[in-house]
């Protein structure tokens, strides 16, 4: 398997369950990744401009590959409302290798 494609799970916060849901179907429908889980009601305590703010927010859990990484980012950067939006992709080491084999294969049907 080669490093390109590595499966990639991301985490993207989101101000409201709209925009998260908008961008969830963006990036399936793009074929930019394979699944995406949307958590609500997570709590985000975080300094923004000197201040300390806490904020309820929906979590989306992105699954792709590092090949697909750069492109799904634009699309991230082009969608999202936030003025700098969290988007932090994490390796995928192990995990059932179908399940893994078909977030490879997304954007091949």
């Amino acid at each position: 398997m080669s490093d390109s494609n590595n499966v990639l799970l991301c985490y993207c916060s989101f101000p409201n369950a709209a925009s998260a849901q908008r961008l969830a179907e963006a990036l399936v429908g793009e074929s930019l990744a394979a699944c995406v889980n949307r958590i609500p009601g997570v709590q985000s305590t975080y300094r923004w401009k000197g201040n300390v703010t806490t904020d309820t927010e929906e979590l989306l859990l992105i699954k792709t590959t590092t090949e697909r990484f750069e492109a799904l980012k634009e699309r991230v950067l082009a969608l999202h409302p936030y003025e700098l939006p969290e988007l932090i992709a994490v390796p995928v080491e192990r995990g059932h290798t179908a399940y893994l084999d078909w977030v490879r294969s997304a954007g091949e049907e």
